[in-house]
């Protein structure tokens, strides 16, 4: 009887995702994803289904490192506007090294996928509701310490704003490296918090 290979699961499915992340689902071949992970096709199907089980997968352990950096992030300082604020000046780092221009693999997937992958578009919703309420929870915060005017009687929708202004940067990153660039937006942006 033949022996199966021992893999570490959670390295290659890390693997997987910086792989699907730099060129997406349509763009990688099963072959060329299998040498990259070196495991055999049976290994992958025994432990993560077809392609598309593993790709749904990768996009997962993304999603759930992304919420786990974004709470972290937003409850980094005692003050939760200047958290909010670091978040968004730390994404203009993020975005102009040039390890990093691969962009956000969420939004990636948003545009490649979800419009003809309904499982795929439910966890991008999903994703966002997650991120969304993370800001919403930093807006209560806020204006529970004072920090925010009281014309923001909406802190949900302030919260969607700011999600969406977050990645929107990621799509200006893909036509500028410029950080002046980046920096103006993340600072008109910003302003609405004043």
């Amino acid at each position: 009887m033949a022996r199966h290979k021992e893999f570490d699961k959670a390295k290659v499915l890390s693997k997987a995702m910086e792989f699907f992340w730099y060129r997406g689902y349509e763009g990688t071949s099963l072959q060329e994803l299998l040498k990259h992970l070196g495991i055999a096709k049976q290994s992958m199907y025994d432990t993560y289904g077809n392609k598309h089980d593993l790709f749904l997968a990768s996009l997962k352990h993304y999603a759930d490192q992304k919420i786990t950096f974004l709470n972290d992030a937003l409850e980094r300082y005692d003050s939760p506007k200047k958290s909010i604020k670091a978040v968004f000046y730390d994404l203009v780092k993020f975005l102009i090294d040039e390890e990093r221009k691969k962009g956000c693999f969420m939004i990636n997937t948003a545009v490649e996928l979800a419009p003809h992958d309904q499982e795929i578009s439910r966890l991008v919703e999903t994703n966002m509701e997650h991120e969304v309420s993370a800001f919403y929870q930093a807006l209560i915060r806020a204006q529970k310490e004072g920090e925010l005017s009281e014309r923001h009687d909406d802190l949900m929708a302030l919260a969607r704003f700011l999600n969406q202004a977050r990645y929107s940067l990621f799509i200006a990153s893909k036509s500028t490296s410029n950080p002046v660039v980046l920096n103006d937006i993340v600072k008109i942006t910003l302003s609405v918090l004043d």
